[in-house]
């Protein structure tokens, strides 16, 4: 474990890391905690704990001691990699290596570009050869990734500008959810009543929730005496250094998706029932039953959590073996949000249900089901706006 102390700065906490490179060199990488300095001393301390155990020191360049702009791009890039590694979610950390490593990396080693000569337009050959093969949206993901590598680039007077602000991105996709109806959702609820899924399943599409919510579902924030459930943690996977893993955090997606919902009587009984049958797997079991996941609501009867990759696989084969019209798990938050529009909830209200963090995300993906809202426009222009009454004829030539 590398050495390293908390420095205040401008008020806040940064982490202070202290190792020798493979050339010898001492360096002490400063890195941003986020957490203002006032009243987050134990937190600063924990996060610098993690991150000590947690840092990989980068790789030094083959060719250069240091990093330089004379280096390859592709090489920047994956050094850029270990540069943000602590400093980011596992997860995002994830989606960034897999963007890097198995896209940019290997196309731009390919052309012998080096950092230093990097043009606007060498980017975006790279995003025309990738909408070949991938969608916009894609294009969009990967040109994140090199801005914010180049930015970091810039900063650190490697190159005068960044080329990426020049590139044309690819225009994003309207995208057009999937759903259930209400009368698929009752027919999906009754084929798999008796699977192990079966609260899960209910429970995802009642209130909406995001795959990593309802795993990362917690007997401590349910309260059975003032019926509330409380989204705070989450349950996903994450690809590190070649391996998938299974990640758990104290965390949501944004500020706005921790939240809590009131929790339904009928949904109220079977959480309930679902607990006392853990308490008894965990004595039948005895020691045989994995005490990991100690306290979390959705597990097998062994104690094991469920998977988040294998859930959204075993939820295909499930709609395939009972008949059913193929959605992905995700589409019950989907399917949430069709049934609350179709009866009058406002998008505002769906908005706070769901947990977006703007309206304007939820009035993006669900508009095109508002058709109450456009009936009753058009109602209102059928009222007041009176159209002449004409004949039918023919066109004169």
């Amino acid at each position: 474990m590398i050495a390293g102390h908390l420095q205040i700065k401008n008020d806040n906490y940064y982490m202070v890391l202290n190792y020798t490179d493979a050339n010898g060199k001492r360096r002490q990488p400063w890195i941003p905690t986020g957490l203002p300095a006032k009243g987050n001393k134990r937190r600063a301390e924990k996060l610098l704990l993690d991150t000590r155990q947690s840092f990989v020191p980068p790789v030094v360049s083959k060719e250069n001691e240091d990093i330089s702009s004379d280096m390859l791009f592709a090489d920047y890039m994956e050094l850029w990699l270990e540069i943000i590694r602590s400093s980011v979610e596992k997860t995002t950390f994830s989606s960034y290596t897999q963007m890097v490593k198995g896209k940019i990396a290997p196309y731009f080693r390919k052309t012998g570009i080096k950092l230093g000569e990097l043009q606007a337009r060498h980017i975006q050959s790279f995003y025309l050869y990738e909408l070949k093969t991938v969608s916009a949206s894609t294009v969009i993901h990967e040109h994140a990734n090199i801005h914010k590598a180049l930015k970091y680039a810039v900063k650190m007077d490697l190159i005068p500008y960044n080329p990426a602000d020049k590139v044309e991105r690819p225009k994003k996709q309207k995208y057009i959810a999937d759903y259930y109806r209400l009368e698929e959702l009752e027919q999906l609820f009754e084929a798999t009543k008796d699977h192990p899924y079966s609260l899960l399943i209910q429970i995802t599409a009642f209130y909406g929730l995001r795959r990593s919510e309802a795993l990362g579902l917690r007997w401590d924030a349910i309260d059975f005496e003032r019926n509330t459930i409380t989204i705070r943690h989450i349950v996903t996977n994450a690809k590190i250094d070649g391996k998938y893993e299974i990640v758990r955090e104290d965390r949501a997606k944004t500020k706005s998706s921790l939240r809590s919902l009131p929790l339904v009587d009928n949904i109220r009984e079977k959480l309930l029932a679902l607990k006392e049958q853990q308490k008894e797997n965990k004595r039948i079991c005895g020691n045989c039953y994995n005490r990991e996941y100690d306290g979390y609501v959705f597990v097998d009867v062994m104690g094991n959590i469920f998977n988040p990759r294998n859930l959204s696989s075993n939820f295909s084969k499930l709609l395939e073996l009972k008949g059913l019209r193929h959605i992905r798990f995700h589409d019950l938050r989907h399917s949430c949000a069709s049934l609350l529009l179709a009866n009058d909830v406002p998008m505002k209200q769906i908005q706070e249900w769901l947990g977006h963090s703007d309206i304007s995300t939820t009035a993006n993906i669900y508009s095109h089901l508002d058709y109450k809202s456009k009936l009753t426009s058009a109602n209102v222009m059928d009222n007041v706006l009176t159209l002449p009454e004409t004949e039918a004829v023919g066109w004169q030539t």
